[in-house]
């Protein structure tokens, strides 16, 4: 259980914006503004009484819970998918593994690029939405730690926007390089750690309807780079694409003295949250990746 306090995220977001003045980015002039805005934040009871207890939820129930709305508009997948794109595109056609597959996303990318797609999910409710969408796929019931795949079996694995999700990296891209040929390719991407440290991290409601998020864990860059020199990879290239994501904004001038702030719906935050103070969450955000996109290949013996 976690304590979400829009005032706390909004004086966070404030704080940062302020820091980089230290840098020379800003001047005197904005960090007059930012402390304003921050006596009027101060000032706005509503915001100091909307604290929401969140639950922490465990992957296999939270993607369950998923499962009904995951294929809806999802701005991660319009920042991950070029960069994945293009990495495929320079791959030659083979075996591919999809590891957390979820309904099929990048399985029915692979299948169009003529891969043999091999998918694995622990939410039988994904994989059924995954058979749907690739027919000629292999999906199976599993487990990132313990894949139902033999040994030097495939020439591809992709898994996309999963690895935040686990809390240590190195027995999973070990696992990956369990299945993989020698020489073969693995392609993932992930949630930039800048962003879950900022809570972007998804929101869901159980089937009580309370509040929670998605259990997910901060991986740094060089997290990555250890877990997968350990496994025998070796880093092909590595992309930060910026996010592509429309902010919903504020249903009050939040820049006016002396005027209220709406909040939004918790489903919202932490994105409405940031449209309230505007100049501040672009100074706190600006140049912060959206996603990370890694191409690694396995040593060829």
């Amino acid at each position: 259980m976690t304590h979400e306090n829009p005032l706390a995220y909004l004086l966070g977001l404030e704080g940062l914006a302020l820091l980089r003045t230290f840098t020379g980015e800003y001047d005197g002039e904005f960090a007059a503004a930012r402390i304003a805005e921050v006596r009027r934040l101060l000032d706005d009871e509503r915001l100091a009484r909307a604290g929401v207890e969140v639950d922490r939820i465990d992957p296999g129930e939270g993607y369950r819970i998923w499962s009904r709305t995951y294929d809806s508009p999802n701005s991660a997948f319009d920042t991950d998918g070029p960069a994945l794109g293009d990495l495929l595109d320079g791959l030659p056609a083979g075996t591919a593994l999809d590891a957390a597959c979820g309904t099929g996303r990048m399985s029915a990318v692979l299948a169009d690029r003529g891969h043999a797609v091999i998918g694995v999910d622990g939410s039988p409710d994904m994989l059924a939405r995954a058979r749907e969408r690739v027919p000629d796929g292999d999906f199976r019931t599993g487990d990132l730690h313990r894949l139902p795949v033999a040994d030097a079996s495939v020439d591809l694995v992709v898994c996309a926007l999963a690895l935040t999700h686990v809390p240590d990296l190195r027995p999973v891209l070990a696992e990956f390089g369990r299945v993989l040929r020698p020489g073969g390719h693995l392609v993932t991407s992930d949630v930039h750690p800048e962003q879950v440290a900022r809570s972007a991290v998804p929101a869901l409601r159980d089937d009580d309807g309370r509040p929670g998020r998605l259990a997910s864990h901060v991986h740094r860059i060089g997290d990555y780079v250890r877990a997968a020199l350990a496994a025998g990879f070796a880093v092909r290239s590595c992309e930060e694409p910026r996010p592509v994501v429309t902010r919903p904004e504020p249903s009050q001038a939040a820049g006016d003295p002396g005027t209220a702030v709406a909040n939004g719906p918790w489903e919202l935050w932490p994105w409405s949250l940031a449209a309230l103070v505007p100049e501040a969450a672009r100074a706190a955000s600006a140049d912060v990746p959206g996603v990370v996109v890694w191409h690694f290949q396995l040593a060829e013996g």
